[in-house]
């Protein structure tokens, strides 16, 4: 399975991400995680990426294309990836679809995870996330509740509602994602890959994507 998984905020691309991973082994490339593996690691890619990152810059396409086309050579890509979380503009999906033809890899689907916008405004204000850096596990207070007094049921430590989770910060989260990542939905329409995948209940939604592939 080589997929890459569209979506609002609020979609569930993370949490079917995990469902997937855990079902057959594929692995879950998400942009953010590499990127601070790389600076941590302090590789020559993740150093460049540091310099931007420090300045409150964006980290440019082409280096995050070199970071993802050096994580797709690791033995654990393998069987499979889901990218999350990239591509985000109709660019990056040029340069990615470029990237990916010179390694030979052949996309198998695009996901677009479809959920109204009332179910995906209740359940990014009801998330909540673990504080502790090394931890950041996630709940939800209606049907996954942390432990008493708000704790992290792994850690201890206190869950919080992050600050890009209010109202206000996911209207303007979703606002950006109409404009820049939602055009890639007839991107990858017009290249026969897109598949709409309803996702109300994750236990239904991972099972229609399983079937896709059947």
């Amino acid at each position: 399975m080589k997929i890459i998984l569209l979506g609002s905020p609020g979609a569930g691309k993370g949490t079917i991400a995990k469902m997937l991973t855990q079902d057959n082994g594929v692995v879950q490339i998400s942009t953010g995680d590499i990127l601070r593996t790389a600076v941590k690691e302090g590789t020559k890619l993740g150093q460049k990426a540091k310099k931007y990152m420090e300045e409150g810059a964006l980290v440019p396409d082409t280096l995050i294309i070199e970071i993802i086309e050096k994580r797709l050579g690791q033995p654990d890509c393998r069987k499979g990836f889901i990218l999350d979380g990239f591509p985000r503009t109709i660019n990056q999906a040029i340069e990615l679809g470029k990237m990916l033809g010179k390694l030979n890899i052949n996309l198998d689907y695009v996901i677009n995870l479809e959920a109204p916008l009332a179910i995906i405004m209740d359940r990014l204000t009801t998330r909540r996330t673990c504080s502790n850096p090394t931890c950041q596990e996630i709940y939800n207070m209606r049907n996954n509740p942390p432990a008493a007094g708000e704790q992290c049921k792994k850690c201890g430590h206190k869950v919080v509602q992050r600050a890009d989770e209010t109202e206000e910060a996911i209207a303007e989260r979703i606002k950006v994602y109409n404009e820049k990542t939602a055009p890639l939905i007839d991107f990858y329409e017009e290249k026969k890959l897109l598949r709409n995948v309803e996702s109300l209940y994750a236990d239904e939604t991972f099972a229609a994507i399983k079937a896709l592939s059947v």
